[in-house]
């Protein structure tokens, strides 16, 4: 649950006209370069793209960065585990008696659930804006909500929502939620 500080840098662009590109590409090593403030030119990156149709979106991993930073922590855990069907015997076959505080209080404390929290810290020390996407894998279990969350998300598949936070020079910010899951028989 706790994960390293490292921030990915993702490229995601177009293979559109509209990009000077739009046309199929083939597998290869792609470079990026930028005009650093003296208007040289510095390399910023690479990888490997596969075979690429026009009009495919491309990203690529080109490095960690440097001056963002994010940490991740669980800050809660919480486990319901229903009482057995049935009666639980005594050594002299007798059903025990169930203490009133262990006892099922409502129908929903009859079903299996986790409910889980984390925090993630996020911390911009470049001097322009960036959006840092944060990918949450959510795989305890297929039924699983959102219950509270700091900012909004977006779901990318069956069981992975991501948060984008756009930070600015020098901004920190943190990004909270609780994922519940259940398991119904």
């Amino acid at each position: 649950t706790q994960s390293s500080k490292k921030v990915w840098v993702m490229r995601e662009f177009s293979n559109s006209a509209s990009n000077h590109l739009g046309l199929p590409l083939p597998k290869g090593r792609v470079r990026f370069y930028r005009r650093n403030t003296d208007g040289q030119t510095e390399f910023t990156g690479e990888n490997i793209i596969k075979h690429t149709p026009r009009d495919e979106v491309i990203r690529l991993y080109t490095g960690n960065a440097f001056d963002v930073a994010a940490e991740r922590k669980q800050t809660g855990f919480k486990v319901n585990i229903p009482p057995a069907v049935g009666p639980v015997l005594g050594p002299d076959g007798r059903p025990l008696p169930i203490p009133p505080e262990t006892q099922p209080r409502a129908k929903a404390d009859l079903e299996p659930w986790v409910d889980e929290s984390f925090e993630i810290k996020l911390r911009n020390h470049k001097r322009e804006l960036v959006e840092i996407r944060v990918v949450e894998h959510l795989g305890r279990g297929s039924n699983w909500a959102i219950r509270e969350k700091s900012a909004e998300f977006k779901q990318t598949d069956a069981q992975t929502v991501e948060f984008r936070v756009p930070l600015k020079p020098d901004e920190e910010q943190t990004v909270t939620y609780t994922a519940h899951y259940s398991w119904r028989n």
